[in-house]
């Protein structure tokens, strides 16, 4: 089959009408997955091709820079139609993410219930619940009937997002329970709400973090959340769709960091060089300055060195393999503390359980190391093979304590953990490493 930029550029002519069948047909995902292969002018073409619905789901897929060039190029009216038909807290995430000239374009294409809208989700940080969240939803009062009730719901549809449940709220907009509209649709018609309306419901504060929020909606299976101000009225609901991408720019964030990179999670093609090397310069710095006690080290033991030239030939042994049993601690625990999974609280149990592992671990890559350099080239005397294994057992040891124990205390004190991880921890752990090493040589050998 045909990829859809083959199609379009195909050097016969196509008609409008044949591009509005054949982008229309399809798929959502291979259209966002082929757009950088489009043209400039097919990307427009294709776009002014798609039903309205469509569009919107299309540019709502795409980073500010694309959703720039598309605005650009389109005229008043259609843009004007576009804007009509975007959720608010979607325009919102395209007015932080474009230029300012942009901006006033789009803005001046809402409509004036729009532009209320999207002033009220502008107050929040884009990065707590109420900057996720859309105005967009129904909410009755509690002294109302089921038929009154299913009445407002046929009238409103249109103005709510998505319909998973109807709001109960008092005159001050203080929420007072939920009700699902499948226990709408199979209770009475003479059924008050307030008798059905589910009283024990989840919600969050406007200013939780997202990625709270996303946690929130995993572990009860939400398919949307209401956010509550101070005072416990409702401001306002975030869908299970809306998480989809904060999760996704978590995950980004966190692999950026575990990688040693700074920055927001931009995508890479949209991404200048100089954004990129200003991403990874700083972390790259402070690793190089870092890794430069490691030279400290090894200076300071210059002498055992020199006494036992053996001990240089297995310095990378010795930091590798403490540098993977942190890193193996490490995700363990950061990925426990982004699931929820593991808390603070915890820490003795799993300081004991670490320390068995580790103690365990580090037998096990001990003895390996003893025959290994007893038996193979060069083939060390046996005493010198057992100076290696143990160090290289406390090595182990050390390394998946401290693997484990660095997230948990970064998370307690308010950090993110994920910079304890991946280039950082081998390089902290480099250093205590290879000290530990000289150490156990200096005792053992008597140099």
């Amino acid at each position: 089959m045909k990829k859809l930029h083959e199609i379009i550029d195909t050097p016969e002519m196509i008609t409008p009408e044949e591009i509005h069948l054949i982008t229309n047909e399809y798929p959502m995902e291979g259209l966002i997955e082929e757009w950088d292969l489009l043209k400039e002018e097919d990307q427009l073409k294709v776009f002014m091709s798609l039903e309205l619905e469509k569009k919107v789901n299309l540019i709502n897929e795409l980073s500010g820079s694309k959703q720039e060039r598309l605005i650009e190029d389109l005229s008043a009216q259609h843009l004007k139609l576009l804007m009509e038909e975007m959720e608010p807290d979607d325009i919102v995430d395209m007015i932080q993410g474009v230029s300012p000239e942009i901006r006033k374009s789009v803005w001046d294409n809402l409509t004036d219930e729009v532009k209320r809208e999207t002033l009220f989700l502008l107050r929040f940080d884009e990065d707590d619940a109420a900057g996720i969240m859309t105005p967009r939803y129904l909410a009755v009062r509690g002294d109302i009937s089921v038929q009154q009730a299913i009445q407002f719901l046929r009238k409103s549809a249109e103005e709510a997002e998505s319909l998973y449940n109807l709001y109960v709220v008092d005159p001050l907009q203080r929420l007072l329970g939920v009700v699902s509209i499948k226990d709408l649709l199979k209770s009475k018609d003479e059924e008050i709400i307030q008798d059905i309306m589910d009283r024990n419901f989840i919600s969050v504060l406007e200013d939780t973090d997202q990625e709270e929020v996303a946690k929130t909606l995993e572990t009860y299976d939400l398919p949307a959340l209401p956010v509550l101000d101070k005072l416990g009225r409702l401001l306002g609901i975030i869908t299970f769709d809306d998480i989809i991408a904060v999760i996704r720019e978590e995950q980004t964030e966190d692999v950026y960091k575990m990688g040693a990179m700074a920055g927001s999670a931009d995508p890479y093609m949209d991404s200048t060089i100089w954004h990129l090397i200003k991403k990874r310069v700083p972390w790259l710095i402070i690793l190089l300055l870092v890794g430069t006690i490691t030279t400290n080290v090894v200076h300071h033991y210059e002498e055992i060195i020199i006494g036992a030239a053996f001990l240089f030939i297995f310095m990378p042994v010795i930091t590798q393999t403490g540098g993977n049993s942190g890193n193996q601690s490490s995700t363990l625990m950061i990925r426990g503390l982004a699931t929820g999974e593991l808390h603070f609280r915890n820490i003795v149990y799993i300081m004991l359980k670490e320390f068995a592992i580790g103690l365990l671990m580090g037998v096990i890559t001990g003895g390996v190391i003893i025959l290994r350099s007893f038996l193979l080239p060069p083939g060390l005397e046996i005493f010198y093979a057992f100076t290696i294994g143990i160090s290289l057992v406390l090595v182990v040891l050390f390394s998946t304590i401290i693997g484990a124990l660095a997230p948990l205390l970064i998370h307690r004190l308010g950090f993110d953990p994920t910079v304890m991880s991946g280039p950082l921890m081998a390089t902290l752990i480099d250093v205590v490493g290879l000290t530990i090493y000289f150490e156990i040589a200096k005792a053992f050998l008597r140099l």
